[in-house]
């Protein structure tokens, strides 16, 4: 049986990169009816980060990826590695020096062997490599030792991992054979590199899982953009839900060469589930992303004036608070229109407002501020704008009637009124 595992260490929060090898991992355990483990690999005590363990746990059952079992943590089999060290030294190929436990290489030969990306032959020459400790002066493990014992007693096979722990193969292989235990296989995954094609990091958009999140993305856009990081689905799909995911996934598909992360993409891709959801939907995820908002319970019918228009669930609040709160009005906003006289041409809109017939209608709204538009000689779009700004405080929201509908026929006056006295005093 097929038994896969992540196995993140708690030096921070659950980084973006790692998604993709969590991802791939549970993939292939669920494809083959397998068993998927998180692994805490917590050994080194001088990077712990209090509460990363936590996050890690929250972020990868947010995004869907349930981990089979409880967690195995680390450091609390630090006997158990001690026992397995102490085994190697009376195996003759491991010795104790400085208060540390030190594995012993050999000075010649090769280590080989076949990576399952991209079925690469790969061989190491034993005259460049040097001892390695594995059990630290504090009586905790390296992650070399406690990678082996624990994936052996987990019969982790695969061993999936990012491209970085390649060249400690050799390490790897020889401590496996040093315990006479079957070796895995292993999959070591292409790196993630920014669109400038250096390391990845927070200057290219890419942060912790708990950060995006809280910017408004939605987990099954996360998943479906960190699988494409490396992995093509059949006929070049770019938009792949978890369910066709697990049904298509295959190493033998992963690309060996590094794959480029670009946050815009990623918005692209998160615009794309929004746009897919019903507006029922859509409501729902809203109202639980917006846990603090004042009038979550009124959001329904703004939604279907900005599903188009946001690529996450955070642009909804920007585009549309003036239609819960009053707006906070900014001489730079209106100083973009170009009508001269902003304050008369308010005051124009006020009668017209006041004049058209309750309950206002689209096409007469439209025709009156159109009428004029052309009688104060301005061009039609800006007449717009200055009623759009006027409203909201802003330039760009949803559309204008059907805002101004939902804020209401009073509200939207008294705002005209108010931007008057705004332009007045400032």
């Amino acid at each position: 049986m097929i038994k896969t595992r992540f196995a993140p260490s708690p030096t921070g929060t659950m980084h973006i990169g790692g998604v993709r090898t969590a991802l791939y991992a549970f993939l292939l355990a669920r494809k083959n009816q397998g068993t998927f483990n998180l692994r805490i690999e917590d050994t080194d005590r001088n990077r712990y980060v209090e509460g990363a363990v936590e996050d890690i746990i929250q972020s990868l059952r947010w995004l869907g990826l349930n981990f089979d079992g409880e967690p195995v943590i680390q450091s609390e089999r630090k006997e158990l590695y001690q026992k397995y060290a102490k085994e190697l030294i009376e195996k003759g190929v491991a010795y104790e020096q400085d208060g540390a436990i030190w594995f012993t290489m050999p000075k010649k030969g090769q280590v080989r062997f076949t990576d399952l990306i991209g079925k690469r032959e790969i061989s190491f020459d034993l005259a460049e490599q040097k001892d390695f400790v594995l059990l630290k002066s504090d009586g905790f493990p390296t992650y070399h030792l406690a990678h082996v014992v624990d994936d052996h007693l987990m019969e982790t096979n695969p061993v999936i991992r990012g491209d970085e722990w390649l060249s400690s193969i050799p390490k790897h292989i020889l401590t496996f054979q040093a315990f006479g235990w079957e070796i895995p296989n292993y999959a070591h995954l292409p790196l993630i590199v920014g669109t400038d094609r250096s390391k990845l990091s927070k200057r290219h958009g890419a942060k912790g899982v708990g950060e995006f999140r809280q910017d408004g993305f939605l987990p099954e856009a996360i998943l479906n953009y960190m699988a494409l990081l490396g992995w093509t689905p059949p006929g070049g799909k770019e938009i792949v839900s978890l369910d066709e995911m697990i049904r298509t996934f295959d190493l033998k598909n992963v690309h060996s060469t590094p794959a480029v992360f670009d946050i815009t993409k990623l918005e692209w891709m998160n615009g794309e589930y929004i746009r897919k959801m019903s507006d029922e939907r859509l409501s729902k995820r809203l109202r639980e992303f917006l846990v603090d908002h004042p009038a979550k319970d009124k959001i329904a019918p703004v939604v279907p004036l900005v599903k188009e228009r946001i690529k996450k669930l955070s642009d909804f609040v920007p585009l549309t608070d003036f239609l819960f709160e009053k707006p906070e009005y900014d001489r730079e906003v209106f100083n973009k229109i170009k009508i001269e006289d902003k304050k008369e041409a308010l005051d124009k809109v006020l009668y017209k407002m006041e004049s058209l017939q309750k309950p206002w209608k689209a096409e007469e709204f439209e025709k009156a501020f159109r009428k004029l538009a052309e009688d104060l000689g301005v061009k039609v779009g800006d007449m717009f704008q200055l009623i759009r700004a006027a409203v909201s405080g802003q330039l760009v929201t949803p559309p204008l009637f059907e805002s101004i509908k939902i804020l209401g026929e009073e509200k939207a006056v008294k705002r005209i009124e108010e931007a008057m006295k705004f332009l007045q005093s400032s």
